[in-house]
């Protein structure tokens, strides 16, 4: 009797860097999880936090979300489980954070990547294959800042339909050569959401 091993599919990967702005810093919006159908003051909210760029980490649902938040700043996105219909984007984008003096964070976009607070061993393992400190996901709806294994974590939570009892939120990273801050911000109230 012959058996055979399950393979999984290959990982598409993307790569960029990104510098900081002429003040000296690097302001990103974080979202996920749109699912086609993105809160109504999502936009407004996220143009209010005035980003240098949108990193979108996946379940997009219908690609003229992209388009919408492309109208706000430039947009990196990764596919999410869900986003079958979108074989262009890869399914995780290693992004470095640069100033003339060389980099300041090397982060990992990646859709599925927790388990609870517990980063997954195999989002652990890309990660340090990638010299990553820092990985971005999505996919649980829930909003998180921590870290795990040596390594930082935000999931920003979700931009779309609401899940459960979970708020309905975005993530904002400010990136300086003197360190790094980030939180959520509420796209119902357009307020810093804290849990």
């Amino acid at each position: 009797m012959a058996t055979f091993a399950r393979r999984r599919p290959k990982l598409t990967q993307g790569h960029e860097v990104l510098t900081l702005e002429p003040d000296g810093a690097l302001r990103l919006v974080i979202v996920a999880d749109t699912h086609g159908s993105p809160h109504p003051d999502s936009h407004a909210h996220i143009a209010a936090q005035r980003p240098d760029r949108i990193l979108h980490a996946g379940d997009i649902g219908d690609l003229a979300v992209l388009d919408g938040l492309a109208e706000i700043a430039k947009v990196t996105a990764i596919r999410g489980n869900i986003d079958v219909h979108a074989p262009d984007l890869p399914d995780a984008m290693t992004i470095e954070v640069r100033d003339e003096l060389g980099p300041l964070v090397t982060m990992l976009l990646l859709h599925i990547a927790l388990y609870g607070p517990s980063l997954r061993a195999d989002a652990v393992r890309l990660a340090r294959a990638e010299h990553a400190g820092m990985v971005v996901c999505g996919h649980s709806h829930v909003p998180f800042i921590g870290r795990d294994k040596g390594i930082t974590v935000m999931n920003p939570g979700s931009i779309g339909p609401r899940r459960f009892h979970l708020p309905i939120v975005f993530g904002v990273m400010d990136v300086r050569r003197a360190g790094i801050s980030m939180h959520h911000v509420s796209c119902e109230t357009g307020a810093r959401w804290e849990p």
